[in-house]
C-alpha cells in the first residue's frame, strides 16, 4: 500500500480537473440532491432562493460533512500509504478510514442520499482500480460499500492532490452539479447559473476551512432536515427527471 508515483504540480492540477470533471463516469448528473422536490413544491423558484439554500447546505448540510470526511480520509490515506511514518502504523490507519466510511454511511438519514453516495462511490472505485490496480488493497481495507467522498479522497491521495485542493474541488463539483440541475428545473439561464457558482466561492472557501480543521465528524453541526424531507418526498413526485 505504498505510494510510488511522483506527480508534478501541473500534473496534480490536471488530475484534480479530471477528478472533478462532469465527464467523470460516476453518474453525478442523475441526482438533484432534493432540489427537484423543492422546485416542484415552489420553495425554490428563483436564483436568490437557490443561492440561500446552497449556502446553507455548504454550512450545515451533508456536503459539509462529506468535505470534512474527505479531508480526514485523505490525511489517513497518506499516513497509511507511507511506511516511513512509524508513529501511524498502516493497519491502524486503514482501520480508521474504514470506521470513517461506516460513520459517513450512518449519518445519511434518507435512503436516496445513502444510495447515491454508495452508487457514485462504487463507480469511482471501479474506475480508480481499473486505472491503478495497486489501489485495490486500499479500497478493500476501506470496506464495502465505499462512500463517494471517501473514494474521492483515496484517489486524490493516490494522485498526490493536496487536501485543500481536493476538498475545494469536491465542493465546487457538488455545487456545479446542483446548479446545472437548477438550470433545467427552475429553469434558469446558463449565464445566471455561472454567476451563482461564482458567487458561492466564499461559502466554498469557508466550508473548506471548516473541513480541514475538523478532527471528528461529531464536532460538526448538521442541520439539513428540509433537504432530508425533500429527498424522502422525491420518490412520490408525479414526474421525476432525477434520482434524488
Amino acid at each position: 500500500m505504498t505510494m510510488t508515483m511522483t506527480t508534478t504540480k501541473d500534473q496534480a492540477l490536471l488530475r484534480l480537473l479530471q477528478l472533478t470533471s462532469p465527464a467523470l463516469p460516476v453518474g453525478a448528473y442523475s441526482y438533484s440532491e432534493g432540489l427537484e422536490t423543492l422546485v416542484e413544491q415552489r420553495l425554490i423558484v428563483a436564483p436568490k432562493s437557490l443561492v440561500t439554500w446552497l449556502e446553507q447546505e455548504l454550512a450545515y448540510g451533508m456536503v459539509a460533512i462529506d468535505g470534512a470526511a474527505l479531508a480526514m480520509a485523505h490525511s489517513m490515506a497518506q499516513k497509511a500509504a507511507d511506511p516511513a511514518l512509524e508513529a501511524a502504523p498502516s493497519e491502524a490507519a486503514w482501520s480508521e478510514i474504514a470506521a470513517l466510511n461506516h460513520q459517513l454511511s450512518a449519518l445519511r438519514d434518507s435512503e436516496e442520499t445513502r444510495q447515491q453516495s454508495w452508487d457514485m462511490g462504487r463507480s469511482l472505485v471501479r474506475m480508480a482500480t481499473h486505472l491503478h490496480p495497486d489501489l485495490k488493497p486500499w479500497f478493500k481495507a476501506t470496506g464495502h460499500p465505499c462512500n463517494f467522498a471517501v473514494a474521492f479522497a483515496l484517489l486524490a491521495a493516490r494522485w498526490q492532490i493536496d487536501d485543500r485542493s481536493a476538498v475545494l474541488g469536491y465542493l465546487h463539483s457538488w455545487a456545479g452539479n446542483v446548479i446545472t440541475s437548477a438550470v433545467k428545473l427552475v429553469p434558469l439561464g446558463q449565464t445566471v447559473g455561472q454567476k451563482m457558482l461564482l458567487g458561492l466561492y466564499p461559502a466554498m472557501e469557508a466550508a473548506c476551512d471548516r473541513a480541514l480543521a475538523t478532527q471528528d465528524l461529531a464536532d460538526l453541526c448538521l442541520s439539513s432536515w428540509g433537504t432530508t424531507l425533500a429527498t424522502l418526498q422525491h420518490e412520490s413526485l408525479y414526474t421525476r427527471l432525477f434520482r434524488s
